[in-house]
């Protein structure tokens, strides 16, 4: 078969061409595949219309009790439809309404009767729905005679009724099961302890006669309940008698469409008011009742039956024979309500599994089910993540911690070492310094960044020439970089350093970066100056005191002596006349002969005491202070202390060197004439003070310019020992401590000051 339309000769060929040429003839593919599906798009439309045409049309007369306002009905109506609609035919449907509730009136009825049976006397439906007991009797007085061989299915009559309902052949339905005695059971399990059961209904034939049926159900609860029909007061009373029901007690609803005042009710209307008013929880029959404050209970399922008679009705339709289906012996379902349970307390375990729960506030889980799976499974992962995070912190916390540690202990090492580390960045020419950059360049932090060009403005202008070649030659060889110059500080100073790198290369053998280290080496430098000068001047005082002995011996003692040999060799030549000017001479001679033995004794304690070696320490200080107290003239107050007597010799030479030294000194240099020495002994060392109240000096000035005695002195401590500390300052005198370490205790001396003056004669 080929197609002729579009210009294409078969579309199925086409659409089969290879690709390539697919595109090429797009522009007429495309549109006659387009028509193609407009064409089948029509034919479906057309056998859906023509199906619909040719479905067979079937008629559904729908006789209720009551209107569409009244619950009951509208919901068995809305089950009645709900089955019907997967049915195969067209369905017309008729409802039409006896009302029996607004007009009770026989003669009235009658009229209705009529005018149906006139409205479908040409129009008989195939199926006749009744729903209600009224509906039921018009069907069974009537139908032979307005509706012969028309189906009846009936729904909502009572079971137990005095005649049996729909008994005809074209007769099947859906009987009520009303099960009032089930209710009660539910409703006593419900609220242990009850006593009394008020059952409340209304005073129409319809409630009556359901009343009736309640009474023969409830028989066997009278033997232990106290059960009371209020069914003959008016809409008032009868809220008012529920509101002042006794403890202990449960309400049942029946039917209510008519109070005894006469006053019509639906189901909603008199369910509303009954819940509210009662002090005690109300159950009921039917679901129709529910919704408004009732309990609940095993109820009438209207939904479930209108869904049975529409069942039937289809299968009527479908051809099957009414008395070959069987009738539904009522449709009951346990229902409640999740708001009145909880409103009254009932235990809600009590109730049947299976059971049907309206207005039940759903859980929390039940509402966010979702959520909260999704929520936990976020969280989950959130805090798997955090816990990482956590982890991690801690990790980098501890390594921080570590490098902080690790940065500190380098930093005061560096400190303690006065050193400066650096990081040379060669490409970009930055430099890093870190450590002690106080002391060496005197800039006031631990960090400083910079160029390379700024490190070289701290070097010494003569060392960086030297510097620099230093520098390139440990690029250029590969060899380790060691230099040792001078820096100058921020403020002038000048310091020494020693420094030594190395660099670190890329792959092509470029310099990348440098490494170093850079140590203050200042006090080692002065420290070797002040060694060599100390050594020059040691050599220099041994000459001094070589000179000063010579001096003595020549220009003193041997003048004096020379001069004593004239005077002898005068008088030996010539004789004095008297004899009293002959032992003048002689006297006078006597005398010088002492003088000169005196400053010969004196010239033999400065270069040693025979007091110290024999007398001890207090003696030969105490004598040394009262012999430079009468050369000099000046007043030197000495006291000692609990000084033992068995002081080792080299610590009484060393204490004894001291006293000489100290107060040479402060004789010479203090500018004053009064001085004080003290020695005290205490539990673990020997103390010499000497102070003056004179000019003053600057310890380390001293040291530095001419401070051999003072560096004698420190010598000869730290040999035994010892230690000395001096406090002086310009203009505020000065006082030497001298410290030996000793413990040995003997009997101390009592406290002795003495002092000594100089002759106020010359």
């Amino acid at each position: 078969m080929s197609f002729a339309f579009c210009g294409v000769e078969d579309p199925c060929r086409a659409v089969q061409r290879p690709f390539g040429e697919g595109i090429r003839d797009q522009g007429r593919v495309w549109p006659c595949a387009l028509a193609v599906f407009v064409l089948v798009l029509s034919f479906l439309l057309i056998q859906g219309v023509a199906t619909a045409q040719i479905q067979p049309i079937r008629r559904i007369l729908i006789l209720n009790e009551t209107n569409p306002s009244y619950p009951a009905d509208f919901i068995i109506n809305q089950g009645i439809q709900a089955a019907l609609s997967n049915s195969p035919y067209r369905l017309q449907f008729y409802a039409e309404y006896l009302d029996t509730v607004l007009f009770p009136d026989p003669a009235v009825q009658q009229e209705f009767r009529d005018f149906y049976i006139r409205k479908y006397r040409n129009r008989q439906p195939d199926v006749i729905i009744t729903v209600g007991l009224s509906p039921l009797k018009f069907m069974e007085e009537e139908h032979k005679r307005a509706f012969p061989g028309v189906p009846i299915v009936f729904c909502l009559p009572v079971r137990n009724v005095p005649s049996d309902p729909g008994s005809g052949s074209d007769f099947t339905g859906v009987e009520s099961d009303m099960t009032p005695a089930e209710t009660l059971k539910t409703a006593l399990r419900l609220q242990h302890g009850t006593e009394h059961v008020v059952v409340v209904g209304g005073v129409s034939d319809w409630d009556k006669q359901e009343q009736t049926l309640v009474r023969q159900q409830l028989k066997g609860f009278t033997d232990h309940l106290d059960i009371t029909y209020v069914t003959d007061l008016a809409v008032p009373e009868l809220l008012k008698h529920l509101r002042r029901l006794p403890r202990h007690t449960l309400v049942l609803l029946l039917s209510f469409e008519r109070g005894a005042g006469g006053t019509q009710f639906k189901s909603n209307e008199i369910g509303l008011l009954v819940a509210a008013a009662a002090n005690a929880p109300v159950f009921t029959l039917y679901d129709v009742h529910l919704n408004h404050g009732e309990v609940g209970g095993y109820l009438s399922n209207l939904d479930e039956q209108g869904k049975a008679a529409g069942s039937m009705a289809l299968r009527i339709l479908r051809g099957e024979k009414p008395q070959d289906i069987p009738r539904v012996k009522g449709v009951n379902t346990y229902m409640f309500d999740w708001r009145a349970v909880k409103r009254w307390g009932l235990k809600e375990s009590e109730i049947p599994s299976g059971s049907i729960i309206i207005n039940r506030q759903p859980t929390v889980w039940e509402s966010y089910k979702g959520y909260i799976i999704g929520g936990t499974s976020l969280i989950f992962l959130e805090a798997l993540l955090i816990g990482e995070l956590l982890w991690q912190r801690a990790r980098r916390k501890k390594v921080e911690a570590n490098l902080v540690v690790t940065n500190d202990q380098l930093r005061l090492a560096l400190e303690a070492g006065k050193s400066v580390g650096w990081e040379w960045d060669v490409r970009s020419g930055r430099d890093q310094w870190f450590g002690d950059l106080q002391t060496m360049f005197g800039i006031q932090a631990d960090n400083y960044s910079g160029r390379a060009e700024d490190f070289y403005r701290f070097v010494y202008p003569e060392d960086r020439e030297r510097v620099r070649k230093a520098v390139a030659e440990a690029g250029h060889s590969r060899n380790p970089y060691m230099a040792e110059f001078r820096i100058v500080r921020a403020d002038g100073a000048v310091r020494w350093v020693t420094t030594t790198g190395a660099f670190y290369y890329t792959k092509n053998g470029d310099p990348e970066r440098m490494l170093g280290m850079a140590v203050d080496i200042t006090e080692r430098k002065l420290a070797e100056e002040a060694l060599a000068g100390i050594g020059r001047r040691l050599i220099e005082a041994h000459e001094e005191e070589r000179t000063w002995i010579a001096r003595e011996l020549h220009d003193d003692v041997n003048q004096r002596i020379a001069l004593l040999t004239i005077d002898l060799e005068r008088l030996d030549k010539q004789l004095p006349d008297s004899a009293v000017e002959f032992h003048d001479h002689i006297s006078q001679v006597r005398q010088r002969l002492l003088d000169l033995a005196k400053d010969v004794q004196g010239l033999s304690h400065r270069l040693h005491s025979s007091k110290l070696e024999y007398l001890g320490i207090v003696a030969a200080a105490k004598g040394f202070c009262r012999e430079l107290s009468e050369q000099q003239k000046v007043e030197i107050e000495f006291s000692h202390t609990n000084i033992p007597d068995g002081v080792p010799k080299e610590i009484s030479l060393c204490l004894f060197r001291v006293l000489q030294e100290a107060l040479q000194n402060a004789v010479k240099h203090s500018g004053v004439r009064q001085f004080a020495v003290e020695l005290r002994d205490t539990e673990a060392e020997i103390q010499l003070t000497v102070s003056d109240q004179g000019v003053g000096f600057d310890p380390r000035d001293a040291i530095n310019r001419h401070g051999l005695g003072l560096i004698s002195m420190r010598e000869r401590l730290h040999l035994a020992g010892g230690q000395i500390s001096i406090e002086s300052q310009p203009d505020s005198g000065t006082t030497i401590h001298a410290r030996v370490p000793f413990s040995s205790r003997s009997d101390s001396e009592g406290p002795d000051v003495i002092t000594t003056a100089a002759s106020r004669n010359s």
